[in-house]
């Protein structure tokens, strides 16, 4: 009979591996665009142009097409409307959302369509552009809406909608693109950099075991539905920026969804009856994320000391980090952080070594607490923690001194079902309560929790973890619904977050990482990590994700974002064996040492991994990584100078300083740029000993041969990479080129 099993999931293994490059970018809730027909009044037949701010609007009677430009740019479309086509469309609809585990399956009926759209009449008024008509259908349906372009700011226009037929709660807003036109953006996404030719819902959730690799997504669906696909991600943002210098912001906190399936247009799919946004003017990347981060807000520099070395993540008690921390010191490893994530006690669970989520010391597990921090003190290495916004029952846990979960349940502080009780939500194999975060009490609740036990503990920053998993049939204290606020719900948490580093006078010195956020998350989060990657070369969910997400969160205003050195998910259950290779995790200690942060992470199976304190030539190699890391602070300390002004990326695609090159278009995790004079090429492949990268026009140094190369035009280049010498290149005579020697 095992012998039949065993036949019988290596079959199974060998469909799903042949299916699997068909079902890597299928989206199982995938409903079309709604574009439509355009008719116009007659006073409208003719051409004709507006003025309003600093922008001017061509309309094209004939072709029922506005173009809209700036002053500043000439020539430069940055928003057209389909010509003889609707740009605006509408329905009425019925969604069905069901979560499980931070997943979100929604399905969607569109009970009345408006896609008949007249165009009636257009006009400006205080610097406004106001377009009015009617949508209709073929049930002969009328709709009277109003579209508003407002010059807010010199580069900025606001578009708004309003409808008149109150039953209309979704939105469609179509514009012309161009056939060769490629869209980059959208907050953290892993399996794609460039999003031309893809349908891309947006909405904060649980990124997924697989991802689309195979056969690790259908297994991990079949077992947990949590597979995920090549779009799930803790932190999408409605914002892009293309190649045509076009760059479009969605304000609505609603789900919504990107359509660019089509050649010649685009539309957004907003759950709201009220579309809201923002249409950028600027001449270069940097222009548009200048424009769109003075909206959603910036990164402030991080502390000082985060930049001179490696945050170790240990777990295990006292003893056990003790005897980690001091096996990396004895080498001359630059450690200036340890991470315990375990603080407040383990609990094994079926994915592995887990928390338990009721945020206070086990003295148990950590005895001789200032013993211990003293120790760090003495070392000069800060101490961080691990926090999130639920709770769960502790009836189990022995040494408990304060039931936070029973606390919290009595004061009405989480998130209820129908029957008013605290909904309770899936976490691996336990349940727990999700906080409120309408609820003003319930916030000032869990920032004391915070500030008692973590900050007057010694802690100088923590994982502020989680944030994705608002059902969104849930009624929020405030009457707001889960569906309207499940987006905004890790926006809140990192601004109660920020608002204790302020309370407590801790912006200097104290920080916190996220990985779920939205659009305006920047304004709140210390920094971004990149959520739990396999501990895998695979290019949908492991190493090579990490640098995608980079690329792809740093065009929407995260500016600091860091993976775990090593990934995080390993899975032992048959029929798979996935832990980490000694060389995987030596080639993510060489990429991590070129972002914002340097931090290890044991992973969810600490025991059944290579750990950077395994093996006397690992410690090395980290030491090596982690003085690379420290000997680049003072070119980092300017580069979040930068951001904090302008909103820029520390890590950057080559597409961010060389938009005009067609080739920087589709590389995605090969390599890419650490500030305006550094030029990474990781290697991320496993038995690789060379990498191939691209070096745009101008000149450079590979850093461990010495050999320049200078180009008039873009070209690639091949070089060796053993372990221990991933593609680095830099700019002759630039800050970096004398903190590396």
């Amino acid at each position: 009979m095992k012998k039949v099993a065993i036949v019988v999931v290596v079959l199974i293994t060998l469909v799903v591996a042949v299916v699997g490059g068909l079902s890597a970018y299928y989206s199982p809730q995938e409903k079309p665009p709604v574009y439509g027909s355009i008719s116009v009044s007659e006073q409208l037949q003719d051409d004709r142009d507006y003025r309003f701010g600093e922008f001017q609007a061509a309309w094209k009677g004939e072709k029922a097409k506005l173009l809209v430009t700036h002053q500043a740019f000439e020539g430069q479309s940055i928003f057209a409307t389909p010509a003889g086509e609707a740009f605006l469309t509408a329905a009425h609809g019925v969604k069905e959302s069901e979560e499980f585990r931070g997943f979100f399956d929604i399905e969607e009926e569109r009970k009345v369509i408006y896609d008949q759209q007249v165009v009636e009449d257009i006009r400006e008024e205080d610097n406004t552009l106001i377009i009015e008509g009617a949508l209709g259908n073929e049930e002969e349906k009328e709709a009277p809406y109003q579209f508003k372009l407002s010059a807010v700011e010199e580069k900025q226009l606001q578009y708004e909608v309003n409808y008149e037929e109150p039953s209309i709660n979704r939105s469609y807003l179509s514009w012309a693109t161009d056939e060769e036109e490629h869209f980059f953006g959208f907050g953290a996404q892993f399996s794609t950099f460039n999003m031309d030719g893809r349908r891309l819902p947006i909405i904060v959730q649980e990124q997924g075991i697989g991802r689309g690799d195979q056969p690790l997504t259908f297994l991990a669906d079949v077992t947990n539905q949590a597979g995920g696909t090549w779009f799930h991600t803790y932190a999408p943002i409605p914002h892009f920026i293309s190649s045509e210098m076009r760059s479009m912001f969605s304000e609505n906190k609603e789900y919504q969804v990107f359509h660019f399936t089509e050649d010649s247009k685009a539309q957004l799919e907003v759950f709201s009856e009220k579309p809201l946004g923002r249409i950028y003017a600027g001449e270069n990347p940097a222009e548009l994320l200048e424009e769109h981060t003075s909206v959603v807000g910036r990164m402030r520099p991080l502390p000082e000391w985060t930049q001179e070395g490696l945050v170790l993540g240990a777990q295990g008690g006292t003893e056990e980090v003790l005897d980690k921390l001091e096996a990396l010191l004895e080498q001359d490893v630059p450690v200036t952080g340890l991470w315990i994530q375990d603080w407040v006690g383990q609990r094994k669970t079926s994915f592995g070594k887990q928390l338990w989520w009721n945020w206070e010391l086990d003295k148990e597990h950590y005895p001789n607490w200032e013993e211990f921090t003293g120790k760090l003190e003495e070392e000069d290495v800060k101490l961080l923690g691990y926090v999130n916004p639920f709770l769960v029952d502790t009836s189990e846990k022995d040494n408990v001194r304060r039931d936070q979960y029973q606390e919290a349940k009595e004061k009405g502080y989480f998130v209820k079902d129908d029957e008013g009780e605290p909904k309770k939500l899936m976490l691996t194999d336990f349940t727990g309560g999700l906080l409120d975060l309408t609820i003003p009490e319930a916030r000032e609740w869990i920032k004391d929790i915070i500030k008692e036990e973590m900050v007057e503990r010694g802690f100088h920053g923590w994982m502020a973890d989680f944030g994705e998993a608002l059902p969104h049939e849930v009624e929020m204290d405030s009457g707001e619904s889960g569906s309207t606020y499940h987006n905004r719900y890790p926006e809140e948490w990192a601004k109660i977050n920020l608002e204790i580093l302020e309370e407590e006078e801790m912006l200097e010195e104290g920080m916190f990482f996220v990985r779920a956020g939205f659009s305006e998350s920047p304004r709140y989060a210390s920094t971004f990590w990149l959520g739990d990657q396999n501990v895998t070369w695979d290019e949908h969910d492991g190493i090579k994700t990490a640098v995608t997400g980079l690329l792809t969160s740093g065009l929407s205003g995260i500016s600091y974002n860091h993976s775990d050195i090593g990934g995080y998910t390993s899975i032992t259950d048959f029929p798979l064996n996935i832990v980490r290779s000694e060389e995987l995790l030596k080639r993510w200690i060489e990429l991590n040492a070129f972002t914002s942060m340097y931090r290890s992470h044991e992973g969810n199976q600490p025991d059944e991994n290579l750990q950077i304190y395994s093996q006397d030539n690992i410690i090395q190699h980290v030491a090596e990584f982690a003085r690379i890391f420290r000997d680049l602070a003072p070119y980092r300390r300017e580069l979040m100078e930068e951001a904090a002004e302008t909103g820029a990326p520390i890590v950057r695609p080559l597409f961010f300083h060389y938009p005009n090159d067609p080739e920087t278009y589709d590389i995605d995790y090969r390599q890419f740029m650490l500030g305006e004079d550094m030029i990474i090429a990781p290697v991320l492949d496993e038995g690789k000993e060379e990498v191939s990268a691209y070096l745009p026009e101008g000149e450079w140094v590979h850093y461990w041969s010495g050999e320049t190369y200078q180009f008039e035009e873009g070209e690639d280049v091949e070089v060796s990479a053993p372990i221990g010498e991933p593609g680095i290149f830099y700019r002759p005579g630039s800050m970096v080129e004398d903190l590396l020697k």
